[in-house]
């Protein structure tokens, strides 16, 4: 029996892959399923695209917090807490509408690590879209690879970090063009062609990468404030920096 096995599921508009460095069984395998599952019922949840979801019809004021999942009042409680440390650069009004997702798709990736951890499978990689939650090992002895795409040279990388228990998200132009907005202004984010931030915890990097990547080149300052994060940027004119302590992260 082969020592790991892999599972691909379509859902939030992206691709998840769990990578996991366990034998197939038929309990590892059911865990998988079911969290793959999962993922499909946090899209009917907070689908900013589908109007019939949750997120979608509080945001009409059809229902209420309290009519909704608890995890909604959950990530809007740490969206909120989110805002408030990147000092408004991060939020949940886009063009008018509540939109949570800078957060919900590093939240559901880091769910669905701790479930697998749960589960016995210890040693995984969780990857939604490009943004990773790695933990243990990807073998015996050896940490988890991650490479960080380069934003003006498609298939190329502009580092790659290494570790266990580790998160990895990047905010930038590569997969989706200019899509994050700087709420300040109500256009496109600028100074910045992507940012990457490594820490322990996908919910808060996945959401403290679309802050720095609105702030643009105000984030370099802000970064370092923050607990156990490290980062690099590449900025629109293709020059780079990093924090202090992201060398010690590259493989």
């Amino acid at each position: 029996m082969p020592d790991h096995f892999r599972h691909v599921e379509h859902v939030m508009g992206t691709v998840f892959t769990l990578d996991i460095r366990s034998a197939p069984t038929a309990q590892a395998r059911r865990t998988v399923r079911e969290a793959a599952l999962w993922l499909h019922h946090v899209d009917e949840v907070f689908s900013t695209y589908k109007p019939g979801s949750q997120i979608s019809r509080l945001g009409r004021g059809e229902l209420t917090v309290a009519d909704c999942d608890p995890e909604v009042a959950v990530i809007l409680r740490r969206c909120d807490e989110t805002a408030a440390i990147s000092q408004g650069w991060f939020t949940t009004q886009i063009d008018g509408r509540l939109d949570p997702s800078g957060m919900v798709k590093g939240w559901a990736v880091e769910q669905v690590s701790r479930r697998l951890w749960a589960a016995g499978l210890r040693d995984h990689s969780v990857n939604g879209g490009g943004d990773v939650q790695v933990a243990g090992e990807s073998a015996p002895g050896r940490p988890w690879r991650i490479g960080i795409a380069d934003p003006f040279r498609p298939g190329g990388l502009t580092a790659v970090v290494s570790g266990r228990d580790l998160a990895v998200a990047t905010s930038g132009t590569t997969e989706r063009g200019r899509h994050i907005l700087d709420p300040r202004s109500g256009g496109p984010a600028t100074g910045l062609a992507s940012v990457t931030l490594i820490g322990p915890r996908l919910t808060e990097i996945d959401a403290y990468a679309t802050a720095a990547f609105a702030m643009g080149a105000h984030a370099r300052e802000w970064i370092p404030s923050l607990d156990d994060v490290e980062a690099i940027a590449v900025t629109e004119d293709g020059q780079s920096w990093w924090t202090p302590g992201f060398p010690a992260l590259r493989a």
